[in-house]
């Protein structure tokens, strides 16, 4: 019976060390804007973005349901998700990668310039990207910011020609989340 004791000690104790070196959200910010100066704005933002980092390796995954991004008008919703994005057909963004020189002890309550290297799958198509970060340590949680470009060719997202003067084909992107 210690034995068996002593061996559930050892597993709960293992748990939670490998649990220290995850930080996680589930409501990270993701934001885009794809907006033509003199036409009306192409702006959306998901607040339900699940971030995970790996503390020790620097490794982060980030994943949104593309559905749970919001825009101001209905209509261009339900055209994003149907015609442009096929959400039914691209349920989920992903990004996977790692941010260099990573290192949890550098980090403090200022915002230091980091560098995140991966892979962003949108519309099913992957694309390796670098990601210019700000990274810092607020208590115990890991706050990141980032702001990038991505196009829609590099994802083979078309854009009728009937709107497309007025949807840009370069797509600023910008993600704000505090792990815990």
């Amino acid at each position: 019976m210690k034995r068996i004791l002593y061996l559930l000690a050892m597993l709960c104790t293992f748990t939670g060390l490998q649990a220290q070196n995850k930080k996680v959200t589930k409501t990270g910010e993701i934001s885009f804007e794809a907006s033509v100066p003199a036409f009306e704005e192409v702006k959306a933002k998901s607040r339900n973005a699940t971030f995970v980092l790996n503390t020790d390796t620097g490794e982060i995954a980030s994943l949104v349901l593309v559905k749970s991004f919001r825009f101001k008008i209905a209509l261009m919703e339900e055209h994003f998700n149907e015609n442009y994005i096929e959400s039914d057909r691209y349920p989920k963004a992903t990004f996977k990668g790692k941010i260099d020189d990573f290192k949890m002890s550098s980090l403090t309550d200022a915002a230091k310039d980091y560098t995140l290297r991966g892979k962003l799958e949108v519309h099913g198509k992957t694309k390796d990207v670098v990601i210019p970060a700000k990274i810092k340590k607020v208590g115990d949680d890991i706050v990141i910011h980032a702001d990038f470009n991505v196009t829609v060719d590099d994802f083979a997202i078309a854009i009728p020609s009937v709107v497309s003067k007025k949807v840009s084909k370069n797509v600023a992107v910008s993600f704000d989340c505090t792990l815990k």
